[in-house]
C-alpha cells in the first residue's frame, strides 16, 4: 500500500461506516426518510449524506422516491439477502420442520439463529389465526428475554455467554424480564435441565413463547426453533404440552445437523414443572 492510501484509508473506512449508518437508519426508523431526516438522525451535515445516498442509489442499495424525493432500501439488498438466505442451508432444512409443527401447535413458529450476540429470525411460519404474532424474518431480539436466545445460550460455554452480556447488557423489557447475571444464569441452568426455554412475557407484555435448541455436530447451537402466543392462549400448564412438539422438531433437526452427542432431555408432559 502507497503512503497516499496508507493516509486516505482512515477516511475510507469512516465513510463505509456512515453508508452502513444511513442503511441501518433506513431500515430501523421505517418505510422511507427525508434527505434531512437522515441528516439529523446521523449527525452529518445534508451535503455529506447527500453524496453517499448518491452513490448507494447508483448501486440500487437505496431508491429515491420521485414524486416525494424521501429515501427508501432498494431491491439489490433483498438480492443480495436472498442470496446469502439460499447459503444458510439451515433454514432449508428447517422448513419441513417448521410447517410440522406450525400444524401440532397452531401457533407461530420461528428458526432463529444467534448473530453478534443477537437473536437473527431467519423463518417464520404463521397459522390461520385472527390474532397473530408481530415479529418478521431478519428482525432482531435480545437474547437474555427471548426462549429462543435463552436457549442458544445456555449451550454456550459460560465464558461466552459472559462476553455476550457484557457486550450487550440486560436491557428491562418488561416486569419481567432478567436483569441481573445471576438470574440469567440461575435461567440457564434450568433451561438446559429440561431442554427448552421460556419466554414468560419477558420480551413483550402478553407474549410467551417456548424455545428449543438445534445442536450441530459439536454439540454447539446452530439455532433455535421456537413457538409463540398470547399468553391467554398459552397459558403456563399448557407450556410442557407445547414444548414436547418443539423439542421433538429440533431434536430431528439436530440429528439431522450430525449432532451425536447426549440425547436431549424428553419432555415428560404429566410432571414437567413449568417456571
Amino acid at each position: 500500500m502507497s503512503d497516499s492510501e496508507t493516509k486516505t484509508s482512515p477516511y475510507r473506512v469512516q465513510v463505509l461506516d456512515r453508508a452502513l449508518a444511513i442503511i441501518d437508519t433506513l431500515a430501523g426508523e421505517g418505510p422511507d426518510a427525508s434527505l434531512m431526516e437522515l441528516s439529523e438522525k446521523l449527525h452529518l451535515h445534508k451535503s455529506t449524506v447527500h453524496r453517499l445516498l448518491m452513490i448507494l442509489e447508483r448501486h440500487r442499495i437505496v431508491e429515491r422516491q420521485p414524486h416525494t424525493g424521501r429515501y427508501q432500501l432498494g431491491l439489490r439488498l433483498f438480492e443480495l439477502g436472498s442470496v446469502a438466505i439460499a447459503r444458510f442451508n439451515i433454514r432449508e432444512r428447517a422448513r419441513l420442520h417448521l410447517q410440522r409443527l406450525v400444524l401440532e401447535v397452531d401457533e407461530t413458529v420461528h428458526l432463529c439463529v444467534l448473530d453478534a450476540g443477537e437473536v437473527l429470525y431467519l423463518d417464520k411460519i404463521e397459522p390461520s389465526r385472527s390474532v397473530r404474532m408481530a415479529s418478521r424474518i431478519g428482525r432482531r431480539n435480545a437474547v437474555h428475554c427471548s426462549a429462543v436466545g435463552k436457549v442458544m445460550l445456555a449451550h454456550l460455554p459460560e465464558r461466552e455467554v459472559d462476553q455476550i452480556i457484557e457486550q450487550r447488557g440486560l436491557p428491562r423489557f418488561t416486569s419481567k424480564t432478567i436483569v441481573t447475571m445471576a438470574d440469567l444464569k440461575a435461567d440457564l441452568k434450568t433451561t438446559l435441565a429440561r431442554g427448552y426455554a421460556i419466554d414468560n412475557e419477558e420480551a413483550e407484555e402478553g407474549l410467551r413463547c417456548v424455545g428449543a435448541a438445534i445442536l450441530g455436530r459439536n454439540g454447539r447451537p446452530l439455532g433455535a426453533i421456537s413457538t409463540s402466543a398470547p399468553s391467554f392462549r398459552l397459558p403456563l400448564d399448557k407450556v410442557p404440552m407445547v414444548a414436547a412438539a418443539v423439542c421433538a422438531a429440533a431434536r430431528a433437526l439436530s440429528e439431522e445437523s450430525g449432532y451425536q452427542g447426549a440425547s436431549q432431555p424428553e419432555i415428560r408432559i404429566e410432571s414437567q414443572p413449568v417456571s
